[in-house]
């Protein structure tokens, strides 16, 4: 299908996988020249829809931008019957290697992940697949123990009848309790997007994340903070210095992924660029969305 928006040509379409099927969407043409942006979602388990704003950087530059649901997700097949033993990064990396080839740009593309897409991203980096000309790292951890720690350090900083809910329905096991995602919600409007009430395109990604949340709850767990999944062990810490694509890294001045989260691809990542968005927690892309796209055109550009 496809459609025009403010001059912009747009197209969806499927690609094969395995047995499956991996939605994605075109905006912009590959004949600008421009390097296309892949952009990859976050979650485990989120969808294209909040990080749509990401496609307005076809109209800033001209490039062509590429979202995706990740397998499991959204538009994409659904697979609610599959275990923890499904659902891991090298399926995750194969996919994203399917779709780069069936696109044909796998020698010349650009790749921005957002929370856990950048921490595919930066797996995807330390392969040093040769196409890859710069990394964009939104929001992302490099260590998931890091990370709990963090969003645990932040969870104390809440009002105490919040605290106090959290742990009595986390040790009772009650965790899909409306009180329990009542109070989850006090922290993911604090550190998660702070726009008072979510956008369409944030509250769409949750809402299809409450009808079907497999992916997130076997990698990650039932919340940011609560993580429990197959993920919790991650870490990338000490294969960083194997990135050598350009890397510009952002996050939001009260975002989970805080300073401490952020700062091994800071240190360990050869010329390694941040920005620290001063009025976003972890979507300065819909929190200053015109100050974020800019920045990111601005880094493409540099690098075509």
């Amino acid at each position: 299908m496809e459609n025009v928006v403010a001059a912009v040509m747009s197209k969806e379409a499927y690609l094969p996988f395995r047995e499956y099927s991996t939605w994605f969407r075109v905006t912009g043409s590959f004949d600008s020249g421009k390097l296309p942006l892949i952009v990859a979602h976050g979650g485990p388990g989120c969808t294209h829809d909040y990080v749509d704003s990401f496609k307005d950087i076809s109209e800033l530059d001209g490039r062509p931008v590429i979202h995706y649901d990740q397998l499991g997700n959204g538009n994409s097949t659904r697979l609610p019957e599959k275990g923890p033993d499904f659902w891991t990064v090298a399926l995750f990396l194969e996919e994203l290697d399917a779709l780069l080839g069936h696109l044909g740009i796998h020698e010349r593309y650009a790749f921005l992940g957002q929370s856990w897409g950048g921490m595919l991203g930066a797996e995807h980096a330390v392969r040093r697949p040769k196409g890859l000309k710069a990394l964009i790292i939104a929001n992302s951890p490099a260590n998931m123990h890091t990370w709990v720690a963090e969003a645990n350090r932040l969870r104390k900083e809440l009002p105490k009848e919040v605290q106090d809910t959290l742990l009595q329905h986390e040790l009772a096991g009650t965790l899909t309790d409306p009180d329990y995602i009542a109070a989850s919600r006090v922290f993911y409007d604090r550190h998660v997007c702070r726009v008072v009430p979510w956008p369409p395109e944030v509250a769409r990604t949750f809402a299809i994340m409450d009808e079907d949340s497999t992916v997130y709850r076997n990698m990650n767990g039932p919340t940011e903070f609560h993580v429990i999944g197959t993920m919790k062990d991650w870490t990338i810490e000490d294969r960083l210095d194997q990135i050598h694509a350009p890397t510009l890294v952002i996050s939001g001045k009260y975002d989970e992924a805080t300073p401490e989260v952020v700062r091994p691809y800071l240190e360990r990542v050869r010329g390694c660029e941040w920005v620290l968005f001063e009025n976003s927690s972890h979507m300065p892309h819909v929190e200053e969305k015109e100050l974020c796209l800019s920045t990111i055109s601005r880094f493409l550009s540099r690098h075509n």
